[in-house]
């Protein structure tokens, strides 16, 4: 029930992280869009400086993400009863997974394939590709190998940790 509950939380607080920016300004996320879109906007004049500071920003964010995942992560295992790799890898990896999880069907299929809030100005004829559920798949795919890792380092830190 903890692990449910973490699950639901975990949810919400990436819901919170996401959307709010996404709606202010959708450019914010364009290297998340599908790479037609990312071609548009590289096209369009009011976007060509901001595109590559945001890739290279892109880059940065989600090594962030990475470590801050992993720790964080791993904080929870810790106080949720995890003191092996193993139960650490398995509670990291399910809270990891029920957020890509949550992110595949409600923040990318429901509400980035339909909500026409967060279109980027210039792209809106681009229905097509907006609505690609295979691309938002590709990326629950890479989502659930980041998990991966990131489990399998959360687990190496508790063990690391035990060890001390």
């Amino acid at each position: 029930m903890v692990l449910f509950v973490q699950c639901v939380v975990c949810c919400i607080l990436f819901t919170l992280m996401v959307l709010p920016s996404l709606y202010k300004d959708p450019i914010n996320w364009v290297m998340d869009f599908p790479p037609e879109i990312i071609k548009r906007v590289e096209s369009l004049s009011q976007y060509k400086d901001k595109i590559k500071k945001k890739e290279k920003r892109h880059i940065k964010k989600k090594l962030l993400a990475i470590i801050a995942f992993v720790l964080v992560l791993s904080v929870v295992a810790y106080f949720s009863g995890c003191r092996s790799f193993l139960d650490t890898f398995l509670h990291v990896f399910i809270i990891f997974l029920a957020v890509n999880l949550y992110d595949l069907i409600i923040l990318d299929w429901g509400i980035a394939c339909h909500s026409r809030k967060i279109r980027i100005p210039g792209t809106e004829d681009m229905e097509k590709e907006y609505n690609n559920p295979w691309f938002h798949t590709r990326g629950f795919i890479k989502g659930c190998v980041l998990g991966l890792i990131v489990a399998l380092m959360s687990g190496g830190l508790m063990k690391l940790i035990s060890i001390l």
